[in-house]
């Protein structure tokens, strides 16, 4: 027979406990300027925040933060991934930063947005969006 599988289903978007958690836990470095790297997808926003060589000091997405399905997608859960990162920026001292954007998804703007909100200067904005530049091989054509 097996175990019966509940399945909790919530409605309510930002998961408020796993926001606390994440918030809690404090990194020991100390940071003044840095990079902010935005990936903007059709289904998930995720942002990373590097030094200046390039290692992960803080990263966050709308699902980590408790956002599931259609929700992840939407600009209002990439705000809430921006200001997260940005809270964590400002905990370890981050005074400005430029940011790097990727992706085509609806939270391109809102993540800088409440990012720059927490008082954070903005440096500079690039948008490395991969362009294929022919792409595969198409499939044969089909014989009917």
């Amino acid at each position: 027979m097996g175990k019966k599988r509940i399945i909790k289903k919530s409605g309510k978007g930002l998961d408020a406990g796993r926001k606390e958690r994440a918030l809690g836990k404090a990194t020991k470095r100390r940071l003044e300027k840095g990079v902010l790297h935005i990936e903007a997808t059709f289904n998930n926003t995720k942002a990373t925040l590097t030094d200046e060589k390039g290692n992960a000091v803080v990263s966050s997405s709308a699902g980590a933060l408790g956002f599931s399905g259609a929700r992840k997608s939407t600009p209002y859960a990439a705000a809430k991934v921006g200001e997260f990162i940005g809270e964590k920026g400002a905990m370890i001292g981050l005074k400005e930063a430029s940011v790097v954007i990727r992706g085509v998804g609806a939270g391109r703007e809102s993540v800088l947005r409440a990012f720059s909100g927490k008082g954070i200067q903005i440096r500079s904005i690039k948008d490395m969006t991969p362009v294929p530049h022919n792409g595969p091989r198409p499939p044969r054509a089909r014989r009917i």
